[in-house]
């Protein structure tokens, strides 16, 4: 696909003796949101740990604008601009949001644009500016966790189950932001299992079952088929509105 800044061909994942990705193929395109959907197990965690070089593709090349990235270390793929945001959030409990934030600055530390752009996002992180990241909330915590990935410019941003937890109220927060930065020409993969946001943020979709993807398409056609999201995920997107 021209347009498509990750591409993921026949990708194979191994650990020990547990074969997990059989021949992944999908594109994320620039600019858009790509919601990576499937039943539990189906190996969409695998993926993003994969594409990150936190586990090793054993078959398949990922390419990252044109570059190959399948055998760079996890630093150096994030070096080229890809932002990894784990289910865990990763978050360190006893900094304050300010020191998390610093953390991922690098050397140039913050900028007001910026911090503007943050907190235009996650107004709650400037309340809690000099608070201890463990006393927040599970909805406060995923703010933090996605802006640490965004605090730097990023060109790909990739998500692991944001809404996992959270109550309805923060869920729409948290999809606000999502279009706001769709609006800024972000590129992001994002799996999830809310498929109100899924409906309400994705772009493309492309749906995993047993470590293969199986079907991949617009995200706003698969939500207006029923019949298709029984098939492929055994439920319906409306009964999640």
């Amino acid at each position: 696909m021209p347009d498509a800044l990750l591409e993921l061909r026949g990708v194979e994942t191994r650990i020990g003796r547990y074969h997990i990705l059989h021949g992944v193929d999908f594109d994320v395109r620039r600019g858009r949101v790509t919601m990576l959907l499937g039943r539990n197990g189906a190996g969409k965690t695998t993926t993003l740990r994969t594409i990150m070089g936190l586990w090793r593709a054993s078959a398949g090349s990922i390419e990252f604008d044109g570059r190959r990235i399948e055998a760079l270390g996890t630093p150096d793929i994030a070096r080229l601009g890809i932002a990894y945001v784990p289910e865990t959030m990763g978050i360190f409990s006893q900094l304050t949001v300010r020191e998390n934030l610093l953390l991922a600055t690098g050397r140039a530390g913050f900028t007001d644009e910026r911090l503007d752009r943050l907190f235009a996002l996650f107004p709650a992180l400037k309340e809690k500016w000099a608070v201890a990241a463990g006393v927040l909330s599970g909805g406060q915590k995923q703010m933090l966790a996605i802006g640490r990935a965004i605090i730097e410019p990023r060109r790909l941003l990739v998500v692991d189950e944001p809404t996992k937890g959270l109550a309805p109220a923060v869920i729409q927060l948290l999809i606000d932001a999502i279009l706001r930065l769709k609006e800024s020409e972000t590129t992001i993969l994002l799996v999830e299992q809310n498929f109100h946001m899924a409906a309400s943020v994705g772009d493309e979709v492309a749906v995993m079952d047993d470590g293969r993807i199986v079907h991949t398409g617009s995200m706003a056609d698969l939500a207006k088929d029923e019949a298709l999201q029984h098939r492929l995920l055994g439920l319906s997107l409306a009964v999640h509105q």
